[in-house]
């Protein structure tokens, strides 16, 4: 009885072990890989243009000055794409301090839908063979200084973010499991009392952006980043448009450019926002994003 037990035992075993060599064939035969040959994870391109929308996105658009509110903010996003449709949920915590003079941001997706087409699977070399599933993103800290404020030249603000690597689904290339971070100088200057009491805030910023890859003979992608824009606001309402990009140094997909409008009305104390983000270069999506935040002083 004992010798039928471990031969049943080792069977499943064997049995297991060839289903999972046999789950990979597909993959294999598609992205010619052969025993011997590096890593599946070689074959990822680590870039925002092989990767899921909330991998490597370019970063939100500062204004040049610290906001005087602190703020939880609860997000729902549509990420639209052919053969990549993504649906998340997403978080940011805002604390400013020091006479607002110093601010705080933890952000990041909590939680993640995706499902991409066998032609997006096979471009990106993922191992997701059905291409459908869920998983969470990437945290960021933020710390963010205001340089000057309120003077005859423009406001000017410093901003260093740090990417963790909390991202998971990297077999469905939906994010780089590695980190990154990227850094700031924004501006902007206020002129008030416009007709009909509409105010004008137009802004721009220069930065710097790197993240590791896996590239044995380039460990991370370096990028120059930027954005410039404008505000109109009038009473509760914020009309917001800009540019926006980061331009990488290895020409694989790694120079995204959106633009993005927002509408932000406030509450009584809270805000309510929307925001559309289009793809314009490598980052090829339509994103409709709807907020709610919570404020206090």
């Amino acid at each position: 009885m004992r010798s039928i037990f471990l031969l049943f035992v080792f069977s499943m075993l064997t049995v297991g072990t060839f289903a999972q060599e046999e789950d990979w064939t597909w993959w294999n035969e598609i992205n010619g890989w052969e025993p011997g040959m590096p890593s599946w994870r070689t074959f990822l391109t680590i870039s925002p243009g092989y990767l899921g929308p909330n991998a490597l996105p370019v970063p939100e658009v500062k204004k040049g000055f610290v906001e005087g509110k602190k703020q939880v903010e609860i997000a729902g996003n549509v990420h639209l794409r052919k053969g990549d449709n993504t649906q998340d949920v997403s978080g940011r915590f805002y604390y400013p301090f020091a006479g607002n003079k110093i601010a705080v941001e933890v952000y990041g997706v909590m939680f993640e839908r995706y499902a991409f087409s066998e032609e997006v699977r096979d471009e990106r070399a993922a191992r997701d063979k059905d291409g459908k599933g869920t998983t969470i993103g990437d945290l960021y800290f933020s710390t963010q200084l205001q340089l000057w404020k309120d003077r005859k030249f423009p406001d000017a603000l410093l901003r260093v973010t740090m990417k963790t690597a909390s991202g998971g689904a990297l077999d469905a290339a939906r994010y780089t499991d590695s980190p990154g971070y990227f850094f700031d100088l924004s501006f902007s200057k206020r002129f008030a009392n416009l007709n009909n009491g509409w105010v004008l805030l137009p802004f721009g910023s220069l930065g710097f952006y790197s993240w590791q890859t896996n590239d044995d003979m380039n460990w991370q992608n370096d990028a120059w980043m930027y954005s410039a824009g404008f505000d109109l606001a009038k009473g509760k309402w914020n009309f917001s448009n800009s540019l926006a990009g980061y331009n990488g140094y290895k020409n694989q997909r790694d120079q995204p450019m959106v633009y993005n409008f927002e509408l932000k009305r406030q509450l009584k104390r809270d805000a309510l926002r929307f925001q559309l983000t289009y793809g314009l270069r490598d980052w090829t999506y339509t994103k409709f994003t709807f907020a709610y935040c919570w404020q206090w002083d």
